[in-house]
Protein backbone atom coordinates (compact mmCIF):
# COMPACT_ATOMS: atom_id res chain seq x y z
CA UNK A 1 0.00 0.00 0.00
CA UNK A 2 1.34 3.82 -0.75
CA UNK A 3 2.22 5.70 2.07
CA UNK A 4 1.43 9.46 2.91
CA UNK A 5 2.78 11.57 0.99
CA UNK A 6 5.22 13.61 2.67
CA UNK A 7 6.15 17.38 1.56
CA UNK A 8 9.60 18.12 0.97
CA UNK A 9 11.13 21.90 1.34
CA UNK A 10 10.53 22.64 -1.81
CA UNK A 11 6.36 21.92 -1.56
CA UNK A 12 6.82 18.89 -3.46
CA UNK A 13 4.99 15.48 -2.65
CA UNK A 14 8.07 12.56 -2.75
CA UNK A 15 5.93 10.04 -2.84
CA UNK A 16 7.30 6.23 -2.42
CA UNK A 17 6.77 4.04 -5.53
CA UNK A 18 6.85 0.60 -3.78
CA UNK A 19 7.73 -2.65 -5.34
CA UNK A 20 4.06 -3.90 -4.38
CA UNK A 21 2.50 -1.32 -6.46
CA UNK A 22 4.58 -1.19 -9.42
CA UNK A 23 7.04 -4.31 -9.77
CA UNK A 24 10.11 -4.60 -11.87
CA UNK A 25 11.86 -7.98 -13.17
CA UNK A 26 16.08 -8.40 -12.88
CA UNK A 27 15.73 -7.96 -16.32
CA UNK A 28 14.04 -5.03 -16.70
CA UNK A 29 15.74 -3.17 -13.89
CA UNK A 30 18.90 -4.07 -15.70
CA UNK A 31 17.76 -2.77 -18.82
CA UNK A 32 16.70 0.15 -17.80
CA UNK A 33 19.96 0.99 -15.54
CA UNK A 34 21.71 0.46 -18.86
CA UNK A 35 19.48 1.86 -21.32
CA UNK A 36 19.39 5.42 -18.84
CA UNK A 37 23.67 4.96 -18.89
CA UNK A 38 24.19 5.09 -22.84
CA UNK A 39 21.70 8.09 -22.81
CA UNK A 40 23.51 11.21 -24.40
CA UNK A 41 22.24 13.85 -21.79
CA UNK A 42 23.72 14.08 -18.87
CA UNK A 43 20.62 16.02 -17.46
CA UNK A 44 18.90 12.71 -17.58
CA UNK A 45 18.09 10.52 -14.62
CA UNK A 46 14.92 9.10 -14.64
CA UNK A 47 12.35 6.97 -16.20
CA UNK A 48 8.56 7.92 -16.52
CA UNK A 49 6.22 4.86 -16.43
CA UNK A 50 3.18 6.53 -18.19
CA UNK A 51 -0.82 5.36 -19.92
CA UNK A 52 -2.39 6.89 -22.95
CA UNK A 53 -6.32 6.88 -23.19
CA UNK A 54 -7.24 3.21 -24.48
CA UNK A 55 -10.45 2.61 -25.85
CA UNK A 56 -11.73 -1.44 -26.03
CA UNK A 57 -8.60 -2.91 -25.83
CA UNK A 58 -7.77 -0.72 -22.24
CA UNK A 59 -5.06 1.53 -22.05
CA UNK A 60 -1.55 2.36 -23.71
CA UNK A 61 1.29 2.17 -21.46
CA UNK A 62 4.89 3.41 -22.27
CA UNK A 63 7.90 4.67 -20.67
CA UNK A 64 10.43 7.70 -21.85
CA UNK A 65 13.65 9.34 -20.18
CA UNK A 66 12.80 12.53 -18.18
CA UNK A 67 15.12 15.21 -16.46
CA UNK A 68 12.16 16.85 -14.25
CA UNK A 69 9.70 15.20 -11.84
CA UNK A 70 6.35 16.75 -10.60
CA UNK A 71 4.95 17.37 -7.73
CA UNK A 72 2.54 14.74 -8.53
CA UNK A 73 5.18 12.03 -8.93
CA UNK A 74 5.57 8.64 -6.69
CA UNK A 75 9.27 7.95 -7.48
CA UNK A 76 10.92 4.85 -6.89
CA UNK A 77 15.14 5.21 -6.08
CA UNK A 78 16.67 2.30 -8.11
CA UNK A 79 20.43 1.60 -8.48
CA UNK A 80 21.75 4.59 -11.10
CA UNK A 81 18.56 5.96 -12.32
CA UNK A 82 14.70 6.58 -10.98
CA UNK A 83 11.43 5.99 -11.89
CA UNK A 84 8.65 8.49 -11.89
CA UNK A 85 4.98 7.81 -11.94
CA UNK A 86 1.97 10.24 -11.66
CA UNK A 87 -0.41 9.74 -9.29
CA UNK A 88 -3.54 10.03 -12.35
CA UNK A 89 -1.19 6.70 -13.97
CA UNK A 90 -0.26 5.30 -10.82
CA UNK A 91 -4.54 4.08 -10.76
CA UNK A 92 -4.21 2.03 -14.01
CA UNK A 93 -0.77 0.50 -12.68
CA UNK A 94 -1.27 -1.04 -9.63
CA UNK A 95 0.07 -4.54 -9.51
CA UNK A 96 1.41 -4.40 -13.09
CA UNK A 97 4.70 -5.98 -13.19
CA UNK A 98 7.33 -4.29 -15.82
CA UNK A 99 9.68 -7.06 -17.55
CA UNK A 100 12.13 -6.78 -20.41
CA UNK A 101 11.98 -9.72 -23.34
CA UNK A 102 14.09 -11.06 -25.85
CA UNK A 103 12.01 -12.70 -28.65
CA UNK A 104 13.12 -14.13 -32.02
CA UNK A 105 10.96 -10.89 -33.38
CA UNK A 106 12.86 -8.61 -30.77
CA UNK A 107 13.68 -7.20 -27.16
CA UNK A 108 10.78 -5.29 -26.01
CA UNK A 109 9.61 -4.01 -22.38
CA UNK A 110 6.56 -6.01 -21.31
CA UNK A 111 3.73 -4.94 -18.61
CA UNK A 112 2.35 -8.29 -17.64
CA UNK A 113 -1.12 -7.57 -15.72
CA UNK A 114 -1.89 -4.46 -17.15
CA UNK A 115 -5.13 -5.02 -19.35
CA UNK A 116 -6.67 -7.08 -16.35
CA UNK A 117 -5.76 -3.78 -14.08
CA UNK A 118 -7.30 -1.20 -16.91
CA UNK A 119 -10.48 -2.61 -16.95
CA UNK A 120 -10.89 -3.36 -20.82
CA UNK A 121 -12.92 -6.13 -22.24
CA UNK A 122 -11.27 -7.43 -25.30
CA UNK A 123 -14.02 -6.92 -27.15
CA UNK A 124 -15.93 -3.93 -28.75
CA UNK A 125 -19.22 -3.92 -28.59
CA UNK A 126 -19.75 -0.03 -29.17
CA UNK A 127 -17.69 1.12 -32.62
CA UNK A 128 -17.80 -2.11 -34.14
CA UNK A 129 -14.04 -1.51 -35.29
CA UNK A 130 -12.10 -4.68 -35.37
CA UNK A 131 -9.03 -4.40 -33.02
CA UNK A 132 -10.31 -1.99 -30.76
CA UNK A 133 -9.62 1.61 -30.40
CA UNK A 134 -13.31 2.84 -29.72
CA UNK A 135 -12.93 6.60 -28.96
Amino acid sequence: MLQTAQASTAGRFDMELPEAVLALTDAAREKMGELITQAEDDDLKAIRVFVSGGGCDGMGYGMTFTDSQTEYDCVRKEEGFEIYVDAVALNFLRGVEIDYVERPTGASFVFNNAFSMSGGSGTCGACGSAGGGCA
